[in-house]
């Protein structure tokens, strides 16, 4: 998991009960819970523009590789075509499983680990560009991009998922999976772009040693984390916890689809003895 995405929690609907005397009072105080749950919803809806922003900047750069550009538009194929064709939504599951659900709830140690990969996935990365850009280092700024790029995307799509019903437990679980599959890819030649391609001279200044250092053990932490994240919690945890959740769900379907049949069958049964009596 990106680490962003389960963190936010979406705010509970408001449930409209307003216990006011007069009319006016009453249209007031819905107005004011309206526009603070309109400001919560905002806040969340930010963090989704930004990433937006962050997208479109990145994709106008330049400093984006083709096939990284493409990744997003064939993941988000593929994740439509589960959706419809393998793993579709039924209407209890959706109503179970529904929009803005967590799939994984783990414990507070498990919620520092997401702390942890959002502060090294991306937080730290976004600073380390942003400081590219201010020192002028092209270097830099070229070889994590392609990295905040996807993991921008990632957390974007996480969150568009994650707010519908349309998306089963199987396919949300598929995004974290696929992005960050690429994503290994692309630490590995950030890796090789910054320990081998990027040197110093002898007579350097410390700022400019501590920077390429900087960069050079965010490139490793940032792969040593994901391929963690991937190998030990998407893999053996989270896409088994999203499959038994889908097959619970289909398995209720069946139950009351058959009890529903029982009791016709048996309504069917008894309204013959009624009209003969």
């Amino acid at each position: 998991m990106s680490g962003v995405s389960v963190a936010m929690s979406r705010p509970p609907a408001p449930t409209g009960e307003q216990r006011v005397s007069s009319g006016g009072s009453k249209y007031k105080r819905r107005s004011e819970e309206g526009a603070q749950g309109g400001g919560m919803m905002g806040s969340l809806r930010m963090i989704e523009l930004q990433l937006v922003a962050f997208i479109l900047v990145f994709s106008a750069s330049g400093l984006i590789p083709l096939l990284d550009l493409v990744f997003p538009v064939l993941a988000s194929a593929y994740i439509v075509a589960l959706s419809y064709f393998a793993f579709p939504t039924k209407s209890s599951s959706s109503a179970s499983s529904g929009s803005g659900t967590e799939l994984f709830r783990g414990s507070r140690m498990f919620r520092m680990y997401v702390v942890v990969g959002t502060t090294v996935g991306l937080f730290l990365p976004l600073a380390y560009v942003l400081g590219g850009f201010a020192r002028g280092d092209e270097h830099a700024v070229r070889s994590a991009t392609p990295h905040l790029f996807l993991l921008s995307f990632q957390i974007l799509t996480e969150n568009i998922i994650g707010g519908l019903s349309l998306f089963s437990p199987p396919v949300r679980a598929m995004v974290p999976m696929l992005y960050t599959i690429r994503r290994i890819f692309v630490d590995i030649d950030w890796i090789h772009d910054v320990w081998l391609n990027k040197t110093l001279p002898v007579n350097a200044r410390f700022q400019d040693s501590a920077w390429h250092m900087f960069g050079k053990f965010l490139a490793v932490a940032n792969l040593v984390y994901f391929s963690i994240n991937l190998f030990v919690f998407l893999i053996p945890c989270f896409l088994p916890r999203a499959f038994e959740r889908y097959f619970e769900d289909k398995e209720e379907i069946f139950s009351k689809s058959a009890e529903e049949k029982r009791s016709m069958v048996h309504n069917k049964s008894q309204f013959p003895e009624k009209k003969t009596d």
